[in-house]
């Protein structure tokens, strides 16, 4: 089946929403409908995200279907664990489901508790990510710009952007207060440091990609100048405690 034209999409979005809820969430009394479907960015195989909100369950869960030829993520909750996951968020720096909450449409009875979670992680939104740029990130990425430093193979190079590529948009994006991200939305989320920022990460990539990793290496130690350099000497970290007795 060829999908509607993409202006028809959030409409289709909400009646596969209202559906869902009548037929596949009997119990839940709201949801949000959000992605990229819905800010009107939907690709061909753009999938729908659909919150759904009981009023008590055991456990939380989530799970995938298709409906209308829509590919559709559900993440079922209660009071209690969306509260946990808008936490789990701002804790963590990435707010996907705090993002979903704020920016989905509202479907369903109970109007009023979505409204109430929807103005809790709009400020958390706002407020911007509790965590902070820690030590083992700082570590982290002194040690891999260390394994850019001196001739390596293409292959190599590759391999140590690979890794570097999360680590560094992380240092980047919440060592300047901007949440950070995953996958398709570390670009996105670089965008908010500006383009001069945003480009310079992309091109150092990109040369990395291809073999040459100085340009990277350039970045993370600029970057890591922030901090007062690379983290190495005297760094500590506990690990789990002994049983042994």
């Amino acid at each position: 089946m060829d999908r509607p034209q993409p202006d028809l999409l959030p409409n289709l979005a909400m009646a596969i929403a209202a559906l869902a809820l009548e037929t596949r969430f009997p119990g839940a009394v709201c949801a949000f409908v959000a992605g990229s479907i819905m800010r009107g960015q939907g690709t061909v195989r753009s999938d729908l995200d659909l919150v759904v909100l009981y009023p008590r369950l055991d456990q939380a869960w989530r799970e995938s279907f298709e409906s209308n030829d829509m590919p559709v993520e559900a993440f079922v909750q209660d009071p209690s664990t969306l509260a946990h996951y808008l936490e789990q968020d701002a804790q963590s720096g990435r707010p996907i489901m705090v993002s979903m909450v704020a920016e989905g449409r509202i479907v369903g009875s109970d109007i009023g508790l979505a409204r109430q979670f929807q103005s809790r992680a709009r400020a958390l939104l706002a407020t911007g990510p509790r965590q902070a740029v820690d030590p083992w990130l700082l570590y982290q990425v002194s040690d891999l710009a260390d394994d850019l430093r001196g001739l390596r193979p293409a292959s190599e190079v590759r391999a140590i952007a690979v890794q570097l590529y999360p680590k560094l948009a992380d240092l980047m994006l919440l060592g300047r207060g901007q949440w950070s991200g995953n996958g398709k939305w570390v670009p996105r989320r670089l965008s908010m440091l500006g383009q001069e920022a945003r480009d310079g990460f992309e091109a150092a990539m990109t040369a990395a990609f291809e073999g040459d990793g100085a340009a990277l290496l350039a970045l993370c130690d600029a970057e890591l100048a922030r901090y007062g350099g690379p983290l190495f000497d005297g760094y500590k970290a506990l690990g789990v405690k002994s049983t042994q007795r």
